[in-house]
């Protein structure tokens, strides 16, 4: 019986370990999807990180990649540089395989 509590204990760990790796890809790719943005918006360098925390936070306002991909739309929109959703999809995507190439 201890080996498999071990064992239960090892997969636990693993499964928290794994969760919080992808809350870390996670928020890295809504940061470099923002500074994307950011210079699409044309801010100034100085507040292009700041802008890119607002992304990482819409993130936490619903499940899934909606919520990131309407405010920076909307913000896009405001300022006169529309962009269609399959090319803030696609830019979405190239962030998160850069952010897990540089978190890997």
């Amino acid at each position: 019986m201890k080996g498999l509590t071990e064992r239960e204990k090892g997969f636990e760990a693993e499964f928290k370990l794994n969760q919080e790796l992808r809350f870390r890809v996670a928020a890295h790719r809504n940061r470099l999807f923002g500074l994307w943005a950011a210079a699409r918006l044309g801010l100034p360098a100085d507040t292009e990180e700041a802008y890119a925390k607002t992304v990482v936070a819409a993130d936490f306002e619903a499940p899934g990649d909606a919520d990131v991909i309407e405010k920076v739309r909307t913000d896009l929109d405001k300022a006169g540089a529309a962009v269609t959703e399959t090319e803030l999809r696609a830019e979405l995507e190239r962030a998160a395989a850069e952010a897990g190439r540089q978190i890997a």
